[in-house]
């Protein structure tokens, strides 16, 4: 649906989740229908993008048709966005590579490319332990996640999980997040071994030992701090960028298996709240909450039916400059548009379906879904050379 309130400018649909194949992608449309797509309210501009997997790359506007179209030699790594002056930031999934666990090949990366609109690659670097997420700094680095693997010693000081759900040979892996520059040379990083307390951040009992703590987002600050997000150890915090100590975190209980924090103009956070296993609650809900840096939460979305709303992976919330937010229900492949009261005001249901390359994980995951990452909206002006082609 779409509504008098709908925020302006075009819509990012990443879905770097899953390995689409290209039919499924371009092939597929006379037997998938776009619910809740019609053609945009008065007032609402009509140029969108879309980013979805198999190495087909399409920008899609707000009524759901393609407006473009990358060609690019890597199935997705998770994640994309277009940079500032309309070039493609696109994590790609480096050939070749091993599985470290079983859940490795689902959201590692190891490609991060910049692409022009006509798909001419303008630089990639390459890191095969990268994972979910990278940050495209103006000045051409890169801050993104990765992965270590801890000492004997190390990993046994990892508290929670399950017993006995370590990686091949009792291997724990660990995350770490570098920065590299527009060469490719590292200039900063940080190990979680390093800096976080064992037991204040000690793994959900139920999720494996193989990866702590699972970073699924990385972004820097205003103030030139790096906000992360913890997945199994369910916490948002900020690292110091001088010391690498925690400056802030969320309160234990506040978030449940998060995603995607970003910062606020007014210095609070936004945050994709999934909710497993949420302390008190017997039926799962997903939320989006902005927390102030007094750790309160000052505005929270769910839906009127708690339990409707429910994505238990990956999951996205980017608030637009009318104040409205846009939110990504990542497994359902659903995008819907709120305003501060709650209001749904647009919807889009993505009609592309795909599923993993690797034997592994298609064996964890046979499905085919229409799961997405995360979603961004863009104003026309972001795109000059998207209007200069029409």
């Amino acid at each position: 649906m779409e509504g008098p309130h709908a925020g302006p400018g075009p819509v990012v649909l990443d879905l770097a989740e899953k390995g689409d194949r290209e039919a499924a992608a371009l092939g597929d449309r006379g037997q998938c229908q776009v619910e809740g797509a019609p053609a945009p309210a008065h007032g609402v501009p009509e140029s969108g993008a879309r980013l979805t997997g198999g190495g087909a790359v399409h920008l899609i506007d707000l009524r759901g048709e393609d407006v473009h179209t990358w060609r690019l030699p890597y199935r997705p790594g998770r994640h994309a966005r277009i940079l500032p002056g309309g070039d493609l930031a696109y994590n790609g999934v480096l050939p070749g590579e091993e599985a470290l666990f079983p859940m490795w090949h689902k959201y590692r990366g190891g490609v991060l490319g910049v692409y022009a609109p006509d798909g001419t690659v303008l630089r990639e670097y390459r890191d095969p332990l990268q994972h979910h997420d990278a940050h495209h700094l103006d000045d051409g680095g890169i801050l993104y996640t990765a992965l270590e693997p801890l000492t004997d010693a190390e990993a046994a000081g990892v508290r929670g999980g399950v017993p006995g759900s370590e990686a091949a040979g009792g291997t724990v892996w660990a995350d770490t997040v570098k920065e590299v520059d527009a060469e490719g040379n590292e200039v900063w990083s940080w190990r979680a071994a390093d800096h976080l307390d064992r037991e204040a951040f000690a793994l959900h009992p139920d999720y494996a030992r193989e990866h702590w703590p699972l970073i699924n987002s990385v972004t820097p600050l205003a103030d030139g701090n790096v906000l992360a997000s913890l997945r199994s150890v369910s916490a948002v915090v900020v690292i110091s960028r001088a010391t690498g100590e925690i400056l802030w975190r969320t309160a234990p209980g506040t978030v449940s298996q998060q995603h995607h924090p970003t910062e606020l103009p007014n210095g609070s956070f936004l945050v994709f709240d999934n909710g497993v296993f949420r302390p008190g609650h017997d039926v799962p809900y997903s939320r989006v909450i902005e927390i102030d840096r007094a750790g309160d939460i000052a505005w929270e979305y769910h839906d009127p039916a708690r339990e409707s709303f429910f994505a238990p992976f990956m999951g996205s919330a980017q608030r637009l400059p009318n104040g409205n937010t846009l939110v990504t229900d990542s497994p359902a492949g659903r995008l819907f548009e709120v305003t501060a009261e709650g209001l749904l005001v647009w919807e889009y249901v993505v009609p592309y379906f795909g599923g993993y390359e690797e034997a592994e994980v298609r064996g964890l995951f046979p499905a085919e879904p229409n799961a997405v990452f995360r979603a961004y909206r863009y104003a026309a002006d972001e795109l000059p050379w998207l209007e200069a082609g029409r």
